[in-house]
């Protein structure tokens, strides 16, 4: 029961202090990637910084998810690889198919996105196997988890076919950023971003929670400023961009 109060509380601060983020990030973009500032710090090679700050999610998913009370049903493990499946590419993988020369990362951006990890990994990982009651195999045809992943998987398919033409666009050897083509790239500037609202949206459908939905709204805190700040750095940097993109949602903004 002191442990149901806590995670209650945390879970209300983790959505007041979105909505504190959500407002700042419109006014200071996060330094890393092409904003990446030289007055943050110390900084870490990019690769190792993504590693380290991304691994604590499928690893404390998965620590809670053996520690957990809940019976382990087909619908838990469906929950659990849909997390995964996310988290080991964006934490072992993604980090080391990035092209072009090292990039530095400032190491207070590592830290607060590694603590972040930290949190939403127990918020989800300990209310689905634990605090939860449970997934039961029915819920597997409950309309809500249906749609919740049929959206997972659609943002999951955009983040991945968005990331690769990035990587596409450079040589190994380059590091010159250039104008994406091709795909939702023919639509809007940020269709990872995109990608990434609907796969953690689909999570908070198809788990129906509130650690599910706090995430879901965080993705948003994070990645509607930064989609902006994207949108306006392509056409700041090339004369050419094309017009009729939208930042973030097709035909929309």
């Amino acid at each position: 029961m002191r442990e149901q109060i806590i995670f209650n509380n945390l879970i209300l601060g983790w959505f007041i202090l979105a909505a504190v983020i959500f407002i700042l990030l419109f006014f200071f973009t996060a330094p890393y990637g092409r904003h990446s500032r030289n007055n943050w710090g110390p900084t870490v090679e990019n690769k190792t910084g993504w590693l380290v700050m991304e691994a604590p999610a499928p690893l404390i998913f998965a620590f809670f998810f053996l520690l957990g009370h809940n019976t382990v049903t087909v619908a838990v493990i469906v929950l659990l690889i849909m997390w995964e499946a996310h988290y080991i590419h964006r934490a072992f993988i993604y980090p080391f198919s990035l092209r072009g020369q090292t990039r530095q990362m400032p190491m207070v951006v590592v830290a607060l996105a590694f603590v972040f990890n930290i949190m939403n990994g127990y918020l989800n990982g300990r209310y689905i196997f634990t605090l939860s009651e449970g997934y039961t195999n029915d819920w597997l045809v409950d309309a809500r988890f249906i749609a919740g992943l049929v959206l997972f998987i659609a943002g999951f398919v955009i983040n991945r076919r968005a990331d690769l033409a990035l990587r596409k666009l450079r040589e190994p050897s380059e590091s010159d950023y250039k104008i994406p083509y091709g795909g939702m790239y023919r639509w809007i500037s940020c269709p990872n971003y995109l990608g990434e609202i609907l796969t953690w949206t689909g999570w908070a459908v198809a788990t129906w929670s509130l650690p599910g939905l706090a995430f879901a709204v965080w993705t948003i805190a994070n990645l509607v400023p930064r989609a902006k700040a994207h949108h306006s750095w392509y056409h700041e940097h090339f004369a050419s961009y094309p017009p009729e993109r939208k930042a973030l949602v097709p035909l929309l903004w």
